[in-house]
């Protein structure tokens, strides 16, 4: 028995042996998961669903490591934003987001697009902000954020000089009623007037443009906007409209941003307040608009 014990010692030796050495190792390789958990592991960020504070940080940063920000407009909406004769883009809200740039201590890049394309191509990271008259909505701030407005506009019915028949939105009833594409006045129509009114045929248009182009032929009977965005179009190309009753709806328009960026956003607010208290915004409102802004 004393020499099978004896013969059995060598083998249990070495047996412990690899188990301390497989011990040791396990234990190694548990540090190192605590100092560097693996890719496929999920960071604290991941698993707060991000730091919101961390990305507007570096956005903000970007942009003025960069030196750039990045600006989505019609380009085709005077004289808000459009093409002069240098085919340099112009008008209000160029001039407001050249300021607002200026204030960051960045230069201003446009990015012009069709309306309906401006908020998937903010949201999709193509440009850091939209100024191009984008009303403020409870539906649009679901998707992304907005500064304090910058303008309010007031929305009358416009129709041709010698239509009589339509003076109210009431009238829309049976009529063919032209719109831009994506826009709030284009959710005003079918979300608040046909319900009230009763059917009447919807056109949208990617430009106030083609929009007036059609009215003036008789193709649609009205369309809905402000007079600030008419009036130089009409100058422009002796269009024979008009605008008839009173104002339908007052719209106030904000520079857009992604969300959970708080810090580019007050970034800014801060460069807006500061426009309106030094009179520099009113100094671009009166070069565009040729009167005082109203009263906030």
């Amino acid at each position: 028995m004393l020499k099978s014990k004896k013969s059995r010692n060598p083998l249990f030796l070495t047996l412990s042996a690899v188990l301390l050495v497989v011990l040791a190792l396990t234990g190694c390789g548990s540090n190192n998961n605590g100092n560097n958990a693996p890719s496929s592991a999920p960071s604290n960020n991941a698993a707060n669903g991000g730091s919101s504070a961390n990305a507007d940080s570096n956005l903000l940063n970007e942009i003025k490591t960069a030196g750039v920000i990045k600006v989505g407009l019609m380009g085709t909406y005077a004289p808000y934003n459009f093409l002069n004769e240098n085919k340099e883009i112009d008008g209000f809200d160029a001039d407001i987001a050249k300021e607002v740039a200026k204030r960051l201590g960045v230069k201003v890049e446009f990015a012009p697009q069709e309306f309906s394309g401006l908020i998937p191509s903010l949201q999709a990271g193509k440009i850091d902000a939209i100024i191009s008259q984008v009303t403020i909505t409870d539906e649009r701030k679901q998707q992304i954020d907005f500064t304090q407005p910058y303008i309010t506009n007031e929305v009358k019915i416009i129709v041709k000089e010698d239509n009589d028949s339509i003076t109210k939105l009431e009238d829309f009833k049976g009529k063919n009623i032209g719109v831009g594409l994506g826009t709030n006045d284009e959710s005003y129509l079918r979300n608040d007037v046909l319900p009230q009114v009763g059917n009447f045929e919807i056109k949208t248009y990617d430009d106030v443009i083609t929009s007036l182009q059609d009215l003036n032929a008789g193709r649609i009977d009205a369309t809905i906007n402000n007079l600030y965005a008419l009036k130089p179009i009409v100058d422009k190309n002796g269009y024979k409209i008009k605008a008839v009753g009173d104002a339908i709806k007052s719209d106030q328009a904000g520079i857009a941003i992604r969300k959970n960026n708080p810090e580019f956003l007050a970034a800014l607010d801060q460069a807006l307040t500061d426009m309106k208290a030094d009179g520099t915004y009113n100094t671009i409102f009166q070069k565009w608009f040729g009167e005082e802004p109203p009263a906030e």
